[in-house]
């Protein structure tokens, strides 16, 4: 089964932004190392009774043509400045490209992208290179299914934006090709200003804790073997199950993030065979934009997330009661503040061009069942299914992934999912630890 290519436009912007080529600053958060990476996933869309009769294509091509009227650093070019930074370089005549792709199965065939497991989803989103995705930051994909479904595949550099700042995009596309006007938040730059390094700069908050320097280390590059992606289904009376027994041991109450993130940082270092030595670390980001003071205006759409981390020695994250990560994730919370922010942005000051890196032994953790992703509506309704395909997130060339089912499965929704990449030879080890969560044998300690 393969994907069918059949034209890649050049959308630039329905009406000229700008008289003159410029220069854009990238805030520091923007430039931080671990997120100089493309990052792609896809949304389906599936066609319903009321759904329009133009070509998904056509008008995904229109509402982008306008939306990078206020949206236009996207067709820019990313360039590394002597110091080693990434700013953005925008002259007339940029546009994004946009793949039109032609697939012969039903999106029903597929369980709507629910189960990922299949090589395939990788066709439906752009395939970028390091040296394109600095050239082409934002390179967008249209494939049509036989059924008059649709998936929108996206490749977007992680410098230009994170997730809610790419949902935000989306989301004014979305507008415009419904023929909306008023947009819902006005795109606002002003990168550098808003999140640039304090004078002097100063790291105040544990960010040598987590962070160190190597200039010989680039954890996208560090060598574990071949990984592979599978999905895993945790339900919901299993995991409040978890929950109460680890309430029952600590007498202490955990988030589904907190307590599930912990069974599965443990199994996946147990199912790799991690030396019992070595630094093993727990990475998630939080939605700093509100933390920061003064908070981000509202239509900010740069990286407006930071780096969190857990460190543990592989030993003792194997054999502590899970209860104790689990706490150790929750009081990690607690390093989020203006603080932690504005001694992470000074840490990048100051080091950058040094090899700043939380070194081997990542894993990320990312939570994506509640991000608003189904609003992205074009006029078919909004997405069934969104799925990450990106393998390098915070650092981690092993991410995880908490997803919601598509809402077109059949059947009773118990639960969600869970998106794991681990290396081959550890897959069937780890497969046997969440098996014993389904079977409720926890190994709480």
């Amino acid at each position: 089964m393969e994907v069918t290519i059949s034209e890649t436009a050049l959308v630039a912007p329905s009406t000229p932004p700008f008289d003159h080529g410029h220069v854009l600053p990238l805030s520091h958060l923007d430039n931080d190392p671990n997120l100089h990476v493309t990052f792609r996933y896809v949304r389906a869309y599936i066609a319903k009774p009321s759904s329009p009769s133009s070509d998904p294509f056509h008008t995904i091509s229109s509402a982008l043509s306008s939306a990078l009227v206020h949206y236009y650093p996207l067709a820019g070019t990313l360039r590394r400045r002597h110091d080693h930074r990434l700013e953005l370089f925008c002259s007339a005549g940029q546009g994004v490209r946009l793949i039109q792709a032609t697939v012969n199965r039903m999106l029903e065939s597929l369980s709507y992208l629910d189960d990922p497991d299949s090589d395939f989803v990788e066709q439906l989103s752009p395939a970028v290179d390091p040296d394109e995705g600095l050239l082409n930051p934002c390179v967008l994909q249209v494939t049509k299914f036989d059924c008059g479904g649709y998936t929108l595949g996206a490749a977007i550099h992680h410098a230009l934006c994170d997730g809610m700042g790419a949902t935000q995009f989306f989301n004014v596309m979305a507008q415009l090709a419904r023929g909306e006007t008023s947009l819902l938040a006005v795109p606002v730059w002003d990168r550098a200003i808003l999140l640039g390094p304090r004078d002097p700069p100063r790291v105040e908050a544990p960010i040598h804790e987590f962070l160190s320097l190597d200039r010989g280390f680039s954890p996208y590059k560090q060598s574990i073997g071949s990984v592979v992606r599978k999905c895993f289904n945790v339900k919901d009376g299993n995991l409040e199950r978890f929950k109460g027994e680890l309430l029952e041991h600590s007498g202490m109450k955990f988030t589904t993030f907190e307590a599930l993130g912990a069974f599965i940082w443990r199994a996946k270092v147990k199912a790799s065979e991690i030396p019992s030595d070595e630094i093993v670390k727990f990475a998630y980001s939080i939605n700093m934009r509100k933390l920061v003071k003064p908070a981000l205006p509202t239509g900010y759409w740069g990286n407006g997330c930071v780096a969190m981390y857990v460190k543990l020695i592989a030993k003792e994250l194997v054999e502590k009661p899970l209860w104790e990560t689990a706490e150790k994730i929750r009081k990690s919370k607690s390093n989020a503040t203006d603080e932690y922010v504005r001694s992470f942005i000074d840490f990048q000051e100051l080091h950058r061009g040094e090899g700043i890196t939380a070194g081997k032994g990542v894993t990320g953790f990312t939570d994506w069942r509640h991000l608003g992703h189904s609003t992205v509506d074009f006029g078919w309704g909004g997405p069934v299914t969104v799925l990450p395909l990106s393998r390098n997130i915070l650092g981690s060339v092993e991410p995880c992934f908490l997803l919601p089912y598509s809402s077109a499965s059949v059947g009773e929704k118990d639960g969600f999912k869970v998106l794991v990449t681990l290396r081959e030879t550890a897959m069937a080890a780890f497969k046997k630890e969440m098996d014993k969560f389904s079977s409720l044998e926890f190994g709480l300690c």
